[in-house]
């Protein structure tokens, strides 16, 4: 089982950050589509994956040290040539080190950029009171500017997810505002359920952040995500 593995890796090595890979693994293997990341150790390893995915391609820091990886400078998207990864992958290498140089970076993640969709934010905090937490909401900016998220005590009925989804001021952009294709909300309201069969059936997380998900008419994907597990 993947998720146990990487849990009791990360335990040994006294980590409870996971990387963006491995936190991606484990949702996928709960069931949620997260968008294809692969690890490359080197400059050389970075072109390859890229080519083997094909272009274009976004490249992240991956440290379990630098959480912020945008502020970081770690993070380069939409490029579409050797010539581009080769030069993204130094100039994140150069930010990130400036930016912590103690930080233990083992290299950058590479996935295929993603079509752009509409934003949102799920995730699960553990509350002192009630325990897990699930949250959905709009991401990318809009979940620092506007905070708009609605939360809901694990575990979720398919009628809970969909409450959440009505609750938020931001709904109108679920429904294909201005043009834009509208979310699948079914996908949603099932991803948030399977969120919450995943925290009530895995003790020992703390947080799990997934920021951006990219909504679409057909279905939605993870493009980034973030594990932090409990103190033991």
């Amino acid at each position: 089982m993947i998720t146990a593995e990487i849990l009791s890796r990360a335990r040994q090595e006294n980590r409870k950050v996971l990387t963006e890979i491995e936190a991606k693994e484990i949702l996928g293997e709960a069931g949620i589509t997260c968008t294809s990341t692969v690890l490359a150790t080197s400059k050389e390893k970075a072109v390859s994956v890229s080519e083997e995915l094909g272009y274009p391609v976004v490249l992240k820091v991956s440290s379990v040290d630098i959480t912020h990886k945008s502020d970081s400078g770690g993070v380069k998207v939409n490029l579409k040539s050797r010539v581009e990864v080769e030069a993204a992958y130094d100039a994140i290498m150069a930010s990130c080190r400036a930016y912590a140089p103690g930080a233990d970076i083992e290299g950058v993640s590479v996935q295929p950029m993603a079509r752009p969709g509409t934003e949102i934010i799920m995730g699960m905090i553990r509350d002192k009171s009630f325990g897990p937490v699930v949250m959905f909401g709009l991401g990318g900016v809009f979940v620092e500017v506007l905070k708009d998220v609605a939360f809901r005590i694990v575990p979720l009925e398919k009628s809970d997810a969909a409450d959440m989804m009505d609750e938020i001021q931001g709904k109108k952009l679920l429904e294909g505002y201005r043009g834009k294709e509208p979310a699948d909300k079914e996908r949603l309201q099932k991803m948030l359920v399977q969120l919450s069969d995943f925290v009530n059936a895995t003790p020992g997380i703390e947080e799990i952040d997934m920021n951006p998900v990219f909504a679409y008419s057909d279905g939605a994907m993870v493009v980034d995500a973030r594990i932090i597990l409990s103190e033991e």
